[in-house]
């Protein structure tokens, strides 16, 4: 055999083993690990807005020297102007320095515009911070009796103006001391309603 022959010889058997090397490499890789599917987490849940609730509008009784006294509603934070103004503002007659006109009113409140030379009414209660969150009238004073208050006195309650003040007088006058005071709803000018507002304000004093 020729020199060249043995040369071809080696280089092919060299080919074969480096063959079989990478063969017997490629069986010991270990097998590829199995995919883990991953399931998705759910989301957190958006979160609820809170709903401050609004305040309720409020109810007051306007009387004085205002073109159209009378029972009106008005929006919550509502002031002393705003119910005047309600009424159709004050008139020519009224003592505007007499009653401080940027209070805040509360429901169930009477605002009094007093006239030139009539005595100054009592302050109108503001609503405490609460009480305005609430829309709710503030705790009352001192309880007027139905009895025994004189007509001013009797001004002084929610919803009663001078006219209603005398005729409450005048049927305790006819009639006698009041034994309920479900009957203030004899009174001609007290409904219902007006009754409602009363009854936390008043004894049979």
């Amino acid at each position: 055999m020729s020199h060249l022959s043995r040369a071809r010889q080696a280089l092919v058997a060299a080919l074969v083993g480096v063959a079989a090397i990478g063969a017997a490499a490629l069986l010991r890789q270990p097998a590829p690990e199995p995919l883990l599917l991953v399931e998705e987490t759910s989301l957190p849940a958006t979160p609820t807005l809170a709903i401050t609730p609004t305040a309720a509008p409020i109810t007051v009784f306007v009387s004085g020297a205002v073109v159209a006294p009378g029972v009106y509603t008005l929006p919550p934070q509502s002031r002393v102007v705003d119910a005047l103004q309600a009424a159709g503002g004050p008139t020519e007659e009224a003592a505007l320095e007499a009653l401080n006109q940027a209070t805040l009113l509360a429901d169930g409140v009477q605002v009094h515009m007093p006239r030139h030379g009539e005595a100054a009414p009592p302050p109108v209660s503001a609503p405490s911070s609460a009480d305005t969150l609430a829309g709710e009238a503030p705790s009352s004073g001192p309880l007027v009796g139905l009895n025994s208050a004189t007509a001013a006195e009797l001004e002084t309650l929610p919803g009663i103006g001078p006219a209603l003040a005398g005729r409450i007088v005048e049927y305790r006058e006819a009639n006698g001391p009041f034994t309920s005071v479900d009957q203030l709803q004899e009174v001609r000018g007290i409904g219902e309603k007006l009754l409602d507002q009363l009854r936390d304000h008043v004894t049979l004093d």
